[in-house]
């Protein structure tokens, strides 16, 4: 079966934002991300925390299916 590209471990995320996906996950919920359009959430990591377009979208999207 095919990993999802959301699917990413810690490490993969603190190397690339500098911040845990359980960091991530309260920013996101500080946001009320599950309330808002993604590429509302996705241009707010961008802007407010400088996340690479890629990663804003991951974590955006983990966050979100997580709450399904």
């Amino acid at each position: 079966m095919k990993k999802d590209y959301w699917d990413v471990s810690d490490e993969q995320v603190i190397e690339k934002t500098g911040k845990k996906i359980a960091d991530w996950n309260t920013i996101l919920k500080s946001f009320n991300a599950a309330d808002k359009k993604s590429n509302d959430v996705v241009a707010y990591l961008q802007t407010e925390f400088d996340v690479p377009r890629y990663w804003a979208r991951t974590l955006t999207t983990h966050y979100l299916k997580q709450k399904q």
